[in-house]
C-alpha cells in the first residue's frame, strides 16, 4: 500500500464531492494534482497541491479553495486533521490508525514490499560497463558496473521491462594492439625471450596466460607466418579470452548482464539478400533525411591540436539537434569514426524496441553526451530518448595513503583486486552511497569499520539486528507466535509511541521512493533512504535499553510484543528490499 496513492484517490473522491456540492465543470482534469510530503514535518505527513492546480479551472483564488478541500477532508476517516498553508497548499496529518495498518502490506509483500507486480511496463534498456576488452576492469569500471546493475534492479522494482547490456567494442585499433601484445605472450610462451613490452603494446600480467592458451592450441602455427595471418585467429582468440575474464569479475560482483553487443556485429552485412551493414543502413537513414553533408568544420576554440587540418569532411547535422557542433562521420582514411559506430548500435537498440536508453559511462566521455543525444533523436526521429548516467572517478586509499598500482595490470588497480579484499556488498553500497556524479573516495579500512560512520555495516547491521530480536523472542514465545503467517495478525494498535509511529511512517515511504528514484534513474536515493531507516531503527533499540516499556519483548505482555516483533520483522522485510535492489546481502547474522 502506498499511502500517497491512497491519499491521491482521496483527493479525487473530495474533488468530485465539491464539484457537486458547489456546481463545479464536470469535466475537469486532475492531472498535475501531487500528493507529497511536505518540506516541513512538523506541518504534517502529506501535502497536496490540488487547490493551486485547480484553482483557475473552477474561478476560485487557490487559498479559497484550499479552505473548501479542508472541510472535505476533515470527513475522511483517517485524517487527524487538515489546514490550508501558504499561497494553497493542504497539509495533513493522518491518524495513527492509519500507519499502523501499514505494517501489513509490508508484512505479506515481504522481500518484494515497494516493488510493482505482475508489471509488464515499458522498454528500457540500461547499457553499463562497456569497457574496452583488452584487459581486466579497474576500480574505475567497478563504479559504473554496480550504478548501472543497481539502476536496472530499480527500474526492474518500479515495473519496467529491463535488458541489461554490454557492448563490446570490439572492431577498433585497440583490439589489434591487443592481438599483437597477446602474440608476444605466444611467443614468450614458445621459450623466447621477449625483453621489456615495446611502447603501446599491453604490459600486464593478465596476457601471460592467454599467450599460454594459444601456444597450446596452435602450437608454433602463428610464429612463422605474417601479421595479416595470425591477426583474425589471434585477435578473436584474446577477445573471448578478456570477455571471460571480464563476465568473471562481473560475477564476482553479483552482475549478470543478457545482453553482450559486439561492434562488429554492426559491420558485417545484415543477411545475404543484402551487403549493407547496419552501421551502413543507419548513415543512408541519417543522409535520406538530409542530415549527412560534406563540409569543412571551423577549427576548435583555443589552441589548435597539432594535428588538426581544415578538409572537407562527411559531417552529421548535429547542431539541428541540440549539440555545438556538426560532427564528422568518416576519418581522414575512409573508415568510420567511433560517434557513426555508436550512432549504428543506438539505432539497433531502437529497432530492438528500445524507445528509452540508459547509457552509463565514466567521467572522460561527459564531453560526448551532447552528440550521442542529438544522434538519438536524429536516427529516431524524435521517438527515442537517451538519458547518459555519468559515474565520477573513485579514488582508493589505505589508511587515508592513496593506493599504489596494481602489478598484475600493468597501470591500474583491478575491479577484482578491491572485491577480493573487501567483498562484494562493500563494495556495492560503498559505491551506491553517494551521488554517481559525484567523485567518491573509497578506504580499504573505514568501508570495514563497524560503526555508525560505515553505511554499509550500519544497515546490515539493522538487519542481522531484526534477526536477533526474533531469536530472542523465541525465548518467551513459540515459533508459532512469531512465524510470518502467524505475525501478520498481530495486533497492530498496541504501538502508539511516538518513536514506533514515526517508523512506520519511514516505511510506508519506501514504495513511493521505489517510484521516484527510478523515474530520476536515481539508485543512491535508496543507498541514502535505508541508512536513515537503519538509523531510525537502531535509535528505537537504544531506547529501549533506557525504558523498559519500550523494549521489543516484554514477557509479560505478549499482546505487545507480537506488534512490536510484527513492527521490527516488517523493518526487515524493508531493509532486505531495499538490499536487493542496491544488489547487497540482507545478512542474519554479523560476524
Amino acid at each position: 500500500m502506498d499511502p500517497f496513492l491512497t491519499f491521491e484517490a482521496e483527493v479525487s473522491s473530495a474533488f468530485a464531492k465539491l464539484q457537486k456540492k458547489h456546481g463545479f465543470p464536470e469535466d475537469i482534469d486532475l492531472k498535475g494534482v501531487k500528493v507529497e510530503l511536505p518540506r516541513d514535518p512538523s506541518h504534517g505527513d502529506l501535502s497536496t497541491n490540488a487547490a493551486m492546480v485547480l484553482a483557475k479551472k473552477v474561478k476560485l483564488k487557490p487559498r479559497d479553495l484550499a479552505d473548501l478541500f479542508v472541510g472535505a477532508f476533515q470527513d475522511i476517516e483517517i485524517v487527524q486533521e487538515a489546514s490550508a498553508a501558504g499561497p494553497g497548499f493542504v497539509n495533513l496529518t493522518l491518524s495513527d490508525q492509519f500507519w499502523q495498518a501499514q505494517l501489513r502490506p509490508i508484512l505479506e509483500a515481504k522481500v518484494r514490499f515497494g516493488f510493482v507486480a505482475n508489471a509488464s511496463g515499458e522498454k528500457v534498456n540500461v547499457e553499463y560497463v562497456s569497457a574496452n576488452p583488452t584487459g581486466p576492469m579497474h576500480v574505475g569500471h567497478c563504479r559504473g558496473a554496480v550504478f548501472g546493475d543497481a539502476l536496472a534492479n530499480l527500474l526492474d522494482a518500479a515495473g519496467y521491462d529491463v535488458t541489461r547490456e554490454y557492448y563490446i567494442n570490439d572492431a577498433g585499433a585497440q583490439v589489434d594492439q591487443l592481438a599483437r601484445s597477446a602474440h608476444l605472450r605466444y611467443r614468450e610462451a614458445l621459450g623466447e625471450k621477449i625483453g621489456d613490452i615495446p611502447e603501446g603494446l599491453y604490459p600486464g600480467d593478465y596476457l601471460i596466460p592467454v599467450g599460454q592458451a594459444l601456444a597450446e592450441k596452435h602450437g608454433a602455427a602463428f610464429l612463422e607466418c605474417s601479421e595479416d595471418e595470425w591477426m583474425p585467429a589471434v585477435r578473436d582468440f584474446a577477445i573471448d579470452r578478456m570477455m571471460d575474464m571480464i563476465r568473471d569479475d562481473l560475477r564476482a560482483l553479483g552482475i549478470e548482464q543478457e545482453v553482450f553487443f559486439s561492434e562488429r556485429d554492426l559491420q558485417k552485412a545484415n543477411g545475404p539478400s543484402s551487403n549493407r551493414s547496419a552501421l551502413d543502413a543507419a548513415l543512408h537513414k541519417l543522409t535520406s533525411d538530409g542530415l549527412i553533408y560534406q563540409g569543412v568544420l571551423e577549427p576548435p576554440k583555443g589552441k589548435k591540436p597539432d594535428d588538426w587540418e581544415e578538409r572537407e569532411q562527411t559531417l552529421f547535422r548535429a547542431t539541428d539537434f541540440g549539440d555545438d557542433t556538426d560532427r564528422p562521420l568518416l576519418k581522414s582514411d575512409g573508415s568510420y569514426t567511433y560517434f557513426a559506430s555508436d550512432i549504428a548500435y543506438h539505432n539497433n537498440k531502437f529497432e530492438r524496441g528500445f524507445a528509452e536508453m540508459i547509457d552509463v559511462w565514466g567521467a572522460d566521455h561527459a564531453g560526448y553526451i551532447k552528440r550521442m543525444q542529438a544522434a538519438v533523436k536524429a536516427i529516431t526521429g524524435g521517438r527515442g530518448t537517451l538519458d547518459v548516467k555519468i559515474c565520477q572517478l573513485v579514488r582508493l586509499f589505505r589508511d587515508g595513503e592513496p593506493v599504489k598500482m596494481s602489478k598484475r595490470a600493468g597501470t591500474f588497480v583491478t575491479l577484482r583486486e578491491v572485491v577480493d579484499e573487501v567483498g562484494a556488498d562493500v563494495v556495492r553500497f560503498i559505491m551506491l552511497f553517494r551521488k554517481n556524479d559525484a567523485a567518491l573516495d573509497f578506504d580499504f579500512a573505514k568501508v570495514l569499520e563497524q560503526s555508525k560512520d560505515n553505511p554499509v555495516f550500519y544497515v546490515q547491521y539493522a538487519h542481522a539486528r531484526v534477526h536477533s530480536v526474533l531469536r530472542m523472542a523465541l525465548e518467551t514465545l513459540a515459533p508459532e507466535d512469531i512465524a510470518d503467517d502467524s505475525i501478520v495478525n498481530a495486533n497492530v494498535q498496541k504501538l502508539t509511541n511516538v518513536s514506533e509511529i514515526a517508523l512506520m511512517k519511514q516505511m510506508a515511504a519506501f514504495p513511493r521512493l521505489v517510484q521516484n528514484a527510478a523515474t530520476t534513474h536515481e539508485p543512491h536515493r535508496i543507498a541514502f533512504y535505508l541508512y536513515e531507516l537503519a538509523s531510525e531503527f537502531h535509535s528505537l533499540w537504544n531506547k529501549g535499553k533506557d525504558d523498559p516499556t519500550l523494549r521489543f519483548v516484554i514477557p509479560q505482555d505478549k499482546d505487545v510484543t507480537l506488534a512490536r516483533l510484527a513492527m521490527v520483522r516488517a523493518v526487515g522485510w524493508v531493509i532486505a528490499a531495499g538490499l536487493g535492489i542496491l544488489g547487497v546481502r540482507p545478512l542474519e547474522e554479523m560476524r
